[in-house]
């Protein structure tokens, strides 16, 4: 039988009498599934059908709903992860205070055991497999932070987004991922409070070049 991945795409549209027989909500169960099972074993070692099991549907309802795993995952992710709803906060007023809006935004996130749990899924997958390092690059930096350089109308938007991105990862990475102290254990008003003026430097700098260089009179 064909590996979970290699499975081939079931059409979108009515699915057969037997699936729909799984009744309402199915999709829903699908998700709340998703989000358990990649969050406890990562993208690698979740197949598809474990997740068909869990939900107690059928594994072609599952490729029905979300035709590959790697969708699949994408959407279980961004179930809590919904970063364009995040954007109206960020810009705010515009540039000024930008900086220390995302930082609130992005570690409010990880804050929440709600979201943290796939977060961790995702970042730990993104280590390993190409598929999920995709996600989270769609949900970090292509929805997220490239579309509020763009808002802020600044010159090589692209490049400060992913200096904000690597800078936010690598703190997620360190804090919430491998713990590493004292920053696993930093308060997070404190951290946003440290983090805000790179991430400023970074979106709204006049010389990208040196967005990543501290001011004047910094260490």
């Amino acid at each position: 039988m064909a590996d979970d991945e290699t499975e081939p795409r079931r059409r979108r549209g009515r699915p057969p009498k037997a699936l729909a027989a799984n009744g309402p909500g199915a999709r829903e169960r699908i998700l709340d599934a998703a989000r358990t099972a990649f969050a406890a074993h990562g993208y690698d070692r979740t197949p598809v059908r474990a997740v068909a099991q869990l939900a107690g549907v059928d594994a072609s309802l599952v490729h029905h709903y979300f035709g590959t795993k790697d969708a699949l995952f994408a959407a279980a992710v961004e179930a809590h992860f919904a970063p364009t709803e995040g954007l109206a906060d960020v810009i705010g007023a515009g540039a000024d205070g930008v900086g220390e809006r995302l930082a609130t935004y992005f570690f409010g996130i990880w804050e929440n055991p709600a979201s943290r749990a796939p977060l961790l899924a995702l970042v730990r997958s993104a280590l390993t497999h190409e598929a999920a390092a995709g996600v989270l690059r769609s949900l970090v930096l292509s929805r997220l932070l490239e579309r509020i350089a763009q808002r802020l109308d600044v010159p090589e938007p692209r490049l400060r987004a992913e200096l904000a991105a690597s800078h936010l990862v690598g703190i997620a990475l360190l804090r919430y991922v491998l713990g590493v102290e004292p920053i696993a254990s930093e308060p997070t008003p404190r951290l946003v409070a440290a983090v805000a003026p790179t991430l400023q430097r970074y979106l709204t700098d006049p010389d990208p070049s040196a967005a990543g260089e501290p001011p004047p009179g910094h260490p």
